[in-house]
C-alpha cells in the first residue's frame, strides 16, 4: 500500500535541509530504484519552483510500503530528522485514485 510521508520544517533550518539533502536524496532515490516511489518534493515557502533564500516548507513523499509501521520506521529515519530540519512529520495510507 502507498503511505503519504508529509514533514513541516522548523522555521529557519533551511542551511541544514541544504546540509542533510544529499542523505535525503538517496534514501528517496533507493526508494525510486525499488519501483516503490510514487512521488517525492519540497514544499517551496514561495509560489516559486527556485524559492531561493526564502526556502522550503516541509517535503512530501508517496511511497509503497508493506505497512504503516514500516512507513513511520522509514520516516523517523529520514536525515532531515537527525539535522533538526523537521519539526512535525505526518504519516497515513495514501490510496492512489487517478491517474
Amino acid at each position: 500500500m502507498y503511505y503519504a510521508i508529509m514533514a513541516e520544517d522548523a522555521p529557519g533550518t533551511h542551511d541544514k535541509r541544504m546540509a542533510a539533502r544529499p542523505d535525503h536524496l538517496a534514501r528517496v532515490e533507493e526508494l525510486k530504484q525499488q519501483g516503490r516511489l510514487l512521488i517525492a518534493g519540497p514544499h517551496p515557502a514561495i509560489d516559486s519552483e527556485d524559492p531561493g533564500p526564502a526556502g522550503f516548507t516541509g517535503s512530501l513523499v508517496v511511497a509503497e510500503f508493506a505497512s504503516l509501521e514500516d512507513a513511520k520506521a522509514w520516516a523517523d529515519a529520514d536525515p532531515y530528522i537527525s539535522a533538526g530540519v523537521y519539526q512535525k512529520v505526518t504519516v497515513k495510507p495514501y490510496k492512489k485514485v487517478l491517474p
